[in-house]
């Protein structure tokens, strides 16, 4: 069982930046790859970035590739997301998610832990 927490969500305006956590407990930290999504009102989950248990290997969705990075730190059971050059529609409840196994996935059902979410709104 893995639990996850995050926090540093808030309301920015265009153009500035955000650093979410996540913190997980339970088992052995570097043994779960690791992700972000979204979720806009209205719309579905989406996507963000997926990070390996190691954290060499690391994927991004189109719309934040060069504006967002992952990051882990397994002393810390943490992982993170340094979002930059936000947008509007960046706008969105950000999720942190656990998956057993090293290896990062870009799909949304691969992932069986979630946390609670943690919003973030961008102001134009």
């Amino acid at each position: 069982q893995v639990q996850l927490v995050e926090s540093g969500g808030g309301l920015v305006q265009a153009g500035g930046s955000l650093r979410l956590s996540c913190a997980a407990s339970g088992r052995t930290f570097s043994n779960y790859a690791m992700g972000w999504f979204r979720q806009a009102p209205g719309k579905g989950r989406e996507f963000v970035a997926a990070i390996s248990g190691s954290g060499g290997y690391t994927y991004y969705a189109d719309s934040v590739k060069g504006r967002f990075t992952i990051s882990r730190d397994n002393a810390k059971n943490t992982v993170y997301l340094q979002m930059n050059s936000l947008k509007p529609e960046d706008t969105a409840l950000y999720y942190c998610a656990a998956r057993a196994g090293p290896a990062a996935s870009t799909v949304l059902r691969d992932y069986r832990y979630w946390g609670q979410g943690t919003q973030v709104t961008v102001s134009s």
